[in-house]
């Protein structure tokens, strides 16, 4: 068969890898949900969906009103402004406009009725317990991963009080106040009864050890993650940077836990419109490179949020065993984006990566981003397969359905493991 792989094969081949894929259950190993027992925390339903921050930003380039006059409106009245903004004074052809619409049909809903009062109805119908499974099947995601924080004002009291886990929301423990705004959370931890001070004495990386190894073990974490803005640097002699090396990779080796590194967040470029004005920028990835080599017993979970990162992060992994790369999140979570780096990734590292994670904060999007990625991933692994029965090398069905499934959470879930 080598050089003679014909049209119809090809179709062939195609068609079995789109049904692997749509087939294949996914591990969502990142995601803003939150377990049902934590109640208006879990977003849902149509006023969320528009709501979201990605939608906020883009509905601000056609919306003549002050930032601070759209944040004191109800959250419905926000849904119907950008709702008029996005969907029916223009065309919704962004790729958060589509999720939405994807979303929508494969609810069973006619978006073309531009409807938003009998939408608003029809999810009113709906009892949580009953809307998660209905997204999560629909996705075919058979477990999240949660960002649990215990800086959170909202979620604390919930773990503290204690509930009944619901196995398909996995916590993962973020840190971000921990290693970015130190003196206030040392103050925190010193009323919680972890007793810390601004110069990082060893009694107070034995607190922050201990905080870690409560809340790593209140929530039972699979990893531990923070985001950090492109200027991070590693070793630097800055705060983030020792409390990094003194208490959160020992604490990730103590417990066999991943730490996880979310690169190039620029917080605030404007702060008007809240958490939509985030940006992001290139990261120094000779910082991870340093990490990696100066920690080879620590494990690296590792998504970046620049285009312009994304092939050194391959060549990272190629270089460390203990690099795992994951998802395509924010801003490089558009379809032209995710299909060159589905690409690139394959290219240079094969398939210990996970292609995708959802980085869904409202409930429902694990629908339309699970399918939009579906699509692509699918699209590329057939090329990359026709690739290899040109040379006489003709993937078996086993042998798919393998892959498939490694580059939907089982490579995380062994590397994790390992």
């Amino acid at each position: 068969m080598s050089g003679n792989f014909s049209a119809e094969a090809r179709a062939q081949l195609a068609a079995q890898v789109e049904r692997i894929v749509a087939a294949t259950p996914a591990r969502d190993i990142h995601t803003h949900l939150y377990d049902p027992a934590f109640g208006d925390l879990l977003l849902w339903g149509i006023d969320d969906l528009l709501v979201y921050h990605y939608l906020v930003a883009e509905s601000f380039r056609y919306l003549d009103i002050p930032y601070e006059k759209f944040w004191k409106l109800s959250k419905t009245a926000q849904a119907d402004l950008i709702w008029d903004a996005l969907f029916i004074q223009h065309s919704p052809i962004s790729e958060a406009c589509r999720g939405v619409l994807t979303t929508l049909h494969r609810l069973g809903l006619d978006v073309n009725k531009r409807d938003l009062p009998s939408l608003r109805s029809w999810f009113a119908g709906w009892q949580p317990e009953k809307y998660i499974s209905r997204c999560l099947e629909l996705a075919n995601v058979q477990s999240t991963c949660m960002t649990n924080s215990p800086f959170d004002d909202l979620e604390r009291p919930v773990w503290e009080r204690g509930f009944a886990r619901d196995e398909r929301f996995i916590a993962a423990l973020r840190i971000d106040p921990l290693l970015l705004t130190w003196p206030e959370t040392a103050h925190r931890l010193t009323t919680w009864g972890y007793a810390t001070d601004e110069a990082l004495s060893d009694k107070s990386i034995s607190s922050v050890r201990r905080f870690l190894a409560d809340w790593t073990r209140r929530i039972d974490a699979k990893y531990l993650m923070v985001s950090l803005p492109p200027q991070f640097d590693f070793p630097d002699g800055s705060v983030c940077s020792q409390l990094i090396e003194r208490a959160v990779l020992p604490h990730c080796r103590e417990f066999g836990l991943p730490f996880a590194l979310m690169l190039g967040v620029q917080r605030a470029v404007n702060p008007g419109l809240a958490m939509a004005g985030d940006g992001m920028g290139r990261s120094n990835l000779a910082a991870l490179e340093r990490l990696c080599a100066g920690f080879p017993e620590n494990k690296f979970l590792v998504t970046v949020l620049s285009r312009e990162n994304q092939q050194e992060l391959c060549v990272a992994a190629r270089k460390f065993r203990n690099l795992h790369v994951f998802g395509c999140w924010w801003f490089t979570n558009v379809p032209m984006i995710v299909e060159e780096m589905t690409r690139m990734r394959l290219e240079l590292i094969g398939l210990s990566v996970t292609l995708q994670h959802s980085d869904a904060r409202v409930l429902d999007q694990l629908i339309y981003k699970w399918e939009h990625s579906r699509q692509i991933i699918a699209r590329v692994l057939t090329g990359k397969y026709t690739d290899l029965a040109a040379t006489g090398w003709v993937p078996t069905e086993t042998e798919i359905a393998r892959d498939v499934a490694d580059l939907l959470g089982g490579a995380f879930t062994r590397f994790c493991a390992s």
